[in-house]
């Protein structure tokens, strides 16, 4: 049987819907490359098709974790269906407006320029409040469900609330920056309003692609991470159980929930740091000691839990009990 085959053998339980918008957002993914390409235009610094370039990216993994995670919901299912068609529905129409801006070349969020501006950016954040409701209402659900192998089952778990939680982050970059208040109390409007840099203004240098500022605090990076903790964590849970095939102790389900866990903390427990790190107007490149000091006792204590986890007895019926 193919990679190509058994994908979709694996695939053929899951939301059709939800599966369907991943595959055309990965087609979209290339179509934004393309146009990067051809379109040398810059928007606040930034190549103009990067922001759509990476909402592609991230809704193509979004929307193919969320057609997996709905099918394995032995409850609701009907409902679970149609909450992943509601986020279909609300996503596809954010990225219509995305787009929109991007063709006028004005950015999308944030922009309160003009009445049209206002208005498009209002509309996107009414949309982005519903799918926030509906992305919690799933995890809700999946919190709820059981599957055979508790290591998947935990990952997916611990996957969907990191996820949400990178979702939320999001509103930290909805207020006005302290100079975007002070235009506001001068003049009673500003043209921009909510900004992802801390610390400095939105548009200055960056990653390549990604636009991450090198030179302050970036709020997306953590709302990017904790988005796709969605994405990681279970891959992991299925990194783990291939290895099974080669590695005997790793056989054991009780040992991969452990690492899962472990991992879903050492990943919450970045997020927390990276949150940190960009709250303080810290770049990302440019770590300073206490960042340093901080990510370093970080992979240490996930290291050492790691490997206590290895070295533990091959059952451990307290944990299995409690994780039931």
């Amino acid at each position: 049987m193919t990679i190509l085959t058994d994908l979709r053998e694996r695939t053929r339980t899951w939301h059709r819907g939800s599966y369907r918008f991943a595959q055309a957002f990965a087609v979209i993914t290339v179509l934004c490359a393309l146009a990067m390409l051809v379109d040398q235009r810059t928007l606040n610094g930034a190549p103009l098709w990067a922001k759509p370039f990476k909402f592609a990216v991230s809704a193509a993994l979004y929307f193919f974790s969320w057609s997996w995670l709905v099918s394995l919901l032995p409850k609701f299912r009907r409902t679970a269906n149609w909450l992943a068609n509601a986020l279909v529905v609300i996503f596809a129409a954010e990225y219509v407006l995305v787009i929109f801006q991007t063709v006028r070349v004005r950015a999308s969020h944030f922009n309160n320029a003009t009445p049209l501006d206002n208005t498009i950016f209002q509309i996107m954040g009414g949309m982005i409040a519903v799918l926030w409701v509906v992305n919690l209402v799933l995890t809700i659900a999946v919190l709820f469900t059981r599957l055979p192998d508790r290591a998947t089952a935990w990952a997916a778990r611990i996957g969907a609330i990191l996820g949400m939680i990178g979702i939320s982050l999001a509103t930290l970059m909805s207020g006005p920056t302290p100079d975007q208040q002070a235009v506001l109390d001068a003049t009673g409007q500003s043209a921009m309003i909510g900004a992802h840099t801390v610390g400095l203004p939105d548009g200055g240098p960056g990653l390549p692609i990604l636009g991450w500022s090198t030179v302050g605090g970036d709020l997306r990076i953590p709302h990017f991470l904790g988005l796709h903790g969605l994405q990681a964590l279970p891959l992991l849970a299925l990194v783990l159980d291939v290895l099974a095939a080669r590695y005997p102790r790793l056989r054991d389900d009780v040992l991969r929930l452990r690492l899962v866990v472990i991992a879903g903390v050492g990943y919450a427990g970045l997020l927390a740091l990276l949150t940190w790190q960009a709250l303080r107007g810290q770049s990302i490149v440019a770590p300073d000691g206490q960042t340093l000091t901080a990510f370093a006792l970080l992979i240490a204590g996930v290291a050492f839990s790691g490997l206590i986890a290895i070295g533990r007895p091959a059952k451990d019926r307290e944990l299995e009990a409690s994780l039931r």
